[in-house]
């Protein structure tokens, strides 16, 4: 767990603080961009976000790539929604930080003739390039994503995507199982 509220890193100078606040808010602008450019298909717009030289699944690397990659996961549905919420923000130093994103997200999948709901969150690392934030990792947990008629359960729909790899929720939390040992073993 981070030592201050904002992380481990603890500026020194007021010019250090200002930096903080406003990458920050810089930060904040990369997961509310990235859901508005995925929900209106702009790709180029998405793929500007991450670092030059992001890891793109085991084999892949570049915005290049990236871009590729996520056009094909994309074209899989014809309508999403990603309504973004919490999002808590830990600065390691002043050019690096780890985030984690709530999200709750549909999409019409019309090949199925579902309109799925479900909730995850984006597990985050940022790094600043050239004087800019940008997503350094993505990683998405999910809690469920289901038909929009369905009742949602544990699990359920994870890993839905054969393009996605998700871990999920709460099990994800290296806490989850600590608590449940102790309370109730």
């Amino acid at each position: 767990m981070p030592d201050g509220l904002l992380g481990s890193w603890n500026p020194t100078t007021v010019d250090e603080r200002l930096d903080r606040m406003e990458s920050y808010a810089a930060i904040q602008q990369l997961a509310s961009r990235y859901a508005r450019w995925l929900d209106a298909r702009d790709m180029d717009g998405v793929v500007s976000l991450f670092s030059p030289d992001v890891q793109v699944g085991s084999d892949g690397r570049g915005r290049v790539a990236l871009r590729s990659w996520l056009s094909a996961l994309m074209s899989q549905m014809r309508t999403t929604v990603h309504l973004v919420a919490n999002h808590v923000i830990d600065f390691q130093d002043a050019d690096h930080a780890t985030g984690v994103v709530y999200c709750r997200d549909e999409l019409e999948r019309p090949a199925e003739g579902k309109w799925l709901v479900g909730t995850l969150q984006y597990w985050d690392e940022y790094r600043r390039v050239g004087g800019k934030w940008c997503f350094d990792r993505r990683r998405i947990h999910r809690w469920y994503l289901v038909d929009a008629l369905e009742r949602p359960g544990p699990g359920h729909g994870v890993n839905a995507f054969a393009d996605i790899r998700e871990r999920l929720l709460p099990d994800s939390y290296p806490t989850w199982a600590a608590f449940w040992d102790t309370t109730c073993g």
